[in-house]
């Protein structure tokens, strides 16, 4: 039996007085890969802001459930620990904190939730080096504080580590591409797709772009067409040969 781990229906959502989402509908069933393309402005990042639990943005109608349950209800550590990862078009920079204690963190609190036992330093650092090695990364990386004076590739390749340590079941990535060179945009979709080898079968992938070159790296199962704050079409790796050629414009009403 096939299930489903994202279902949204007919949702409709705003920030301020202005909709951004319009009766958008989407299914994504586990072990799939879909790619939502569409141009600035359509309503895609808004659409990921959503799922994370972002509170600028207002629920008006419609539902959205996660793996048979109502999303709309959880708060957004609660998502987190549920399996819902988000990967950050820009991701935040903190201070004062290494990456080391931020990784150690969040696994424990997801520990905690799921009432687990609690690693110390030295059983967390066994499970991390795992990790570093699959990805290539050298052990310092640990020491340096989240995120601050990172890479564009550094901060996308600490992401796909968290995914890795949290063990999602829908991995959202937001313009994941967005700010790379050709190579780390290699390195990252490489990364993303051993990530999802790594974890459990029912794991599924939401990418979010306006870029057609993702495709080189990866072979979704779905594509879809985002525009005016609702998806407007669905289809294959066709469709975004349609999208090369013709631009958006040809699936406007």
């Amino acid at each position: 039996m096939i299930k489903k781990i994202l279902e949204i229906s007919n949702l409709e959502a705003s920030i301020g007085n202005k909709k951004i989402i319009k009766n958008l509908n989407l299914q994504i069933n586990e072990n799939e890969i879909h790619l939502i393309m569409g141009p600035n402005g359509s309503g895609k990042s808004t659409l990921s802001k959503i799922l994370s639990g972002h509170p600028a943005y207002e629920i008006n109608s419609g539902k959205i459930d996660y793996c048979g349950e109502n999303l709309l209800e959880k708060e957004i550590n609660v998502r987190a620990q549920e399996g819902l990862f988000l990967a950050f078009q820009y991701p935040l920079e903190i201070a004062g904190v290494t990456n080391y204690d931020f990784l150690r963190t969040i696994y424990n609190e997801k520990q905690k939730y799921l009432k687990k036992n609690e690693l110390d330093p030295l059983e967390f650092m066994k499970i991390i080096q795992t990790f570093l090695e699959k990805l290539k990364i050298k052990g310092e990386f640990l020491n340096r504080n989240l995120n601050e004076g990172f890479s564009g590739g550094e901060k996308k390749r600490n992401e796909i580590l968290q995914m890795l340590l949290l063990d999602p079941k829908l991995i959202v990535l937001d313009e994941i591409d967005s700010g790379l060179d050709i190579d780390a945009i290699k390195t990252i979709f490489e990364g993303v797709l051993n990530t999802k080898k790594e974890l459990s079968k029912e794991c599924s992938i939401l990418i979010i772009t306006h870029n057609p070159k993702v495709l080189n790296y990866l072979s979704p199962d779905y594509v879809h067409v985002m525009m005016d704050g609702k998806i407007v079409k669905d289809g294959n790796l066709e469709l975004v040969e349609s999208i090369e050629n013709f631009g958006y414009d040809t699936f406007r009403n």
